[in-house]
């Protein structure tokens, strides 16, 4: 589903958006047609609800109102039909605000971004699954808001905007233009892929030459990583940035480029070789034992085999770590030997 015409021209009057080059993005139901072992199971995954429309949003769907209280301010999203309105208020006055979209599935928390007085605002409060409520959205848990406008939502400046736009939807960036007449809300296929356009027309005509498309699998652990960090954020852009501790534990590339086992050019330690993009990542511990045994499970492996355990890896060497403000633990892609009490190595 699309964003509706009627909301879809105000945005762009109020954006001054162009109407971009880049064609509309193909249904993965289009794609499944010659490659359904990677595009049937897609759809359910996290990446395909990177981002919701809020008419198709379960979290709005299943709690036609939410409420929370911060100081002063009281803030209310309330479901009416297939549309979910934002309001935060002081007690004297209350701006209101229909969310335009839903920015992550939930597992760890959902923020809401808005328009309004021609700006786009992400919202200051978010729904959080451990809590099943609302709380103060982790970006803006540090800043104090002086009026009910900063009360209700953070600023999101053009930059902002496209990069969160572009990582949670396909098709919703042409450079440095947010385009939301061809936005389809979450990572599809052409958001790794690329357009597959020509690629259609190429496979309709038996063109084979022409039907090719960037082969994503020769790619090396750096390469993946890079490829994976346009989101997942890069090693090069967190090292850069000075954020240290344990804010930094939810960027995955960095923290597995930061691990002393890892080798740019060996494929067995790459993003991929333990997450298919296509499907949901696994949420089971052992699941992960063959993939940790393909490098430490002797044999003609250079990496030593662990003399503790052969099983539930990633408990000890992978820790889950809790990011304060976020209610939800995160796994620590920084391989080591953790140690009980030891610090967070950031």
């Amino acid at each position: 589903m699309r964003v509706s015409a009627c909301f879809l021209f105000a945005c762009l009057l109020a954006y001054g958006m162009e109407n971009s080059s880049v064609p509309p993005a193909r249904s993965v139901r289009e794609c499944a047609t010659c490659h359904p072992a990677q595009a049937k199971p897609h759809p359910e995954t996290s990446m395909a609800h990177a981002m919701e429309l809020p008419a198709e949003c379960e979290i709005l769907k299943s709690h036609p109102v939410l409420t929370f209280r911060s100081g002063p301010y009281s803030y209310r999203i309330e479901r009416q039909g297939d549309a979910s309105t934002y309001s935060v208020s002081d007690g004297t006055q209350t701006i209101s605000a229909p969310i335009g979209w839903a920015f992550g599935l939930g597992l760890a928390g959902q923020t809401y971004v808005y328009e309004y007085n021609g700006e786009l605002y992400q919202s200051r409060v978010s729904y959080y699954k451990s809590l099943d409520s609302l709380d103060v959205t982790l970006g803006a848990q540090n800043t104090k808001p002086t009026n009910l406008v900063q009360a209700a939502g953070l600023l999101m400046s053009p930059d902002e905007r496209v990069q969160c736009f572009r990582c949670h939807a396909t098709d919703a960036a042409d450079r440095k233009k947010l385009t939301l007449n061809s936005l389809v809300p979450g990572v599809q296929c052409e958001r790794c892929h690329g357009s597959a356009e020509n690629h259609v027309k190429a496979v309709k005509v038996g063109d084979a030459k022409g039907a090719r498309m960037n082969d994503l699998r020769t790619m090396t652990s750096e390469q993946t990583a890079n490829f994976c960090g346009q989101c997942h954020r890069t090693w090069d852009e967190i090292a850069g940035s000075g954020l240290t501790g344990v804010a930094n534990v939810r960027f995955q590339p960095y923290r597995l480029i930061s691990s002393k086992c890892y080798d740019a050019d060996d494929k067995r330690i790459r993003c991929t070789a333990c997450h298919d993009p296509h499907g949901e990542v696994s949420r089971s511990d052992a699941s992960y034992d063959a993939k940790c045994q393909a490098c430490h499970g002797g044999g003609k492996v250079q990496a030593r085999a662990c003399k503790v355990a052969k099983e539930g890896c990633v408990t000890c060497h992978m820790p889950k770590t809790e990011l304060p403000g976020s209610h939800f633990k995160f796994t620590d892609h920084y391989i080591r030997v953790a140690r009980a009490h030891a610090p967070y190595p950031g």
